[in-house]
């Protein structure tokens, strides 16, 4: 028994993630490693820059590993199955159409979009929601907050998350200079590895021959997979100006926190049954 709910019953519920890019994988590593099968839906060719430690990055390689979990690129047949065998799989799946076959009893919407995209609470028996943009109690059954602060990975049973204010967080007395944006539209290509320091001015990358630079000195954790096409602005990279302090390499604790909050609510939700 696990909090008065069998093991057996967490194996035998299948929870699919709207979403598969950092966040939506810190919450995929909580519940795998609560013992639930997974399956995540994202974008034919995801966006993610924090590649290293996102599922999504199987979409564009066909498997993945974070924290030891494997992540596969599945198709909608051989998705379920693959969930479980004990491996997350990753469908191109935006609309999330799958949901209407595999009927899954957890639904939790991860993009991360800061707007609701089509989930609805009817879509499955529980449904959760990363973030601004969604109302618990109407839109989902609960949302998670995903603000930086005191409130991060709360479970809301009834409201909203903080608004989105549209600036990256502080991290290291940097915030909107941490990111890395597109100067045009056109063809993405990396001129660095995520895990590398940078210094003030360097070249990061190029979206055709157009240099993009970092404009703060730290360690890429973020980069963009070479060849997508983005358009002018978009988000290609981001830079932490902690350097060699922080671990890219693993799930941030953020997203550890954001992945807690949904474990606490599946689990209640579990035990209400």
């Amino acid at each position: 028994m696990y909090n008065g709910i069998m093991i057996k019953e967490i194996r035998n519920t299948l929870i699919v993630i709207r979403g598969a890019g950092d966040l939506a994988t810190g919450t995929a590593v909580r519940l795998h490693n609560a013992g639930f099968p997974i399956v995540m839906l994202d974008i034919e060719k995801p966006t993610v820059i924090r590649r290293n430690v996102s599922f999504a990055q199987a979409l564009l390689t066909g498997e993945t590993e974070v924290e030891g979990i494997r992540a596969r690129s599945c198709t909608k047949a051989d998705a379920l199955s693959t969930a479980q065998s004990g491996v997350i799989a990753v469908v191109a799946d935006p609309d999330a159409e799958l949901v209407k076959t595999l009927k899954p009893q957890i639904l939790i919407d991860a993009i991360l979009a800061k707007k609701n995209l089509g989930t609805r609470r009817d879509m499955a028996p529980f449904t959760v929601a990363l973030g601004p943009g969604f109302e618990a109690g109407k839109d989902v059954d609960a949302v998670i907050e995903t603000k930086r602060g005191h409130t991060l990975g709360r479970v809301i049973y009834k409201g909203s998350a903080i608004a989105n204010t549209g600036i990256p967080g502080v991290i290291g007395g940097f915030g909107k200079e941490r990111v890395i944006h597109s100067p045009c539209a056109g063809t993405f290509r990396a001129a660095c590895e995520i895990g590398d320091i940078v210094n003030a001015g360097q070249i990061v990358a190029y979206v055709n021959d157009v240099p993009v630079r970092t404009v703060i000195v730290g360690k890429v954790r973020g980069m963009l997979y070479s060849g997508l096409e983005v358009p002018e602005g978009f988000k290609v990279a981001d830079v932490d100006p902690r350097g060699n302090e922080v671990d890219h390499t693993t799930c941030s604790d953020k997203t550890l926190a954001i992945g807690g909050g949904v474990l606490e609510a599946v689990m209640h939700y579990l035990s209400e049954k």
